[in-house]
């Protein structure tokens, strides 16, 4: 069952050997096969190597508006807000693909490559206790 979602963010022009090596990274023990979707802000819809490794392990790029990613409280850099007029990309992006998910890997950098993971919440039936 696909349960993650991954927030990227990037600087202009990287390679796809860098989103790769990035995401990997952040996934450690967790597969590339429990990612549901890739997320960033819309800004990044033509960064052909976002694209491409998208195409490349069949994931879906879902692309989030800077009101939006304001809206999700995480951890602020101020280099991204003065360029992007936000405050982070991955994390919010990873919480606002997820199923009403929390972070369990926050911002990771690399190669001017950030990744965030959210995992989806999966409620399960409570079992009520007889005291």
């Amino acid at each position: 069952m696909r349960t993650i979602t991954v927030g990227i963010g990037c600087r202009r022009g990287v390679s796809v050997a860098q989103i790769e090596a990035a995401v990997h990274a952040a996934l450690g023990a967790l597969s590339l096969d429990d990612v549901r979707a890739i997320a960033s802000i819309e800004s990044k819809a033509g960064e052909a190597a976002l694209l491409d490794f998208c195409t490349r392990h069949a994931l879906p790029l879902r692309l989030f508006t800077a009101a939006q990613i304001s809206s999700v409280e995480t951890s602020a850099s101020a280099h991204v807000q003065k360029h992007l007029d936000v405050g982070g990309v991955c994390e919010p992006c990873a919480l606002l693909a997820s199923h009403d998910g929390r972070l369990v890997v926050t911002k990771t950098i690399a190669d001017g490559v950030t990744v965030a993971i959210a995992a989806d919440r999966i409620t399960l039936p409570s079992s009520k206790s007889h005291a």
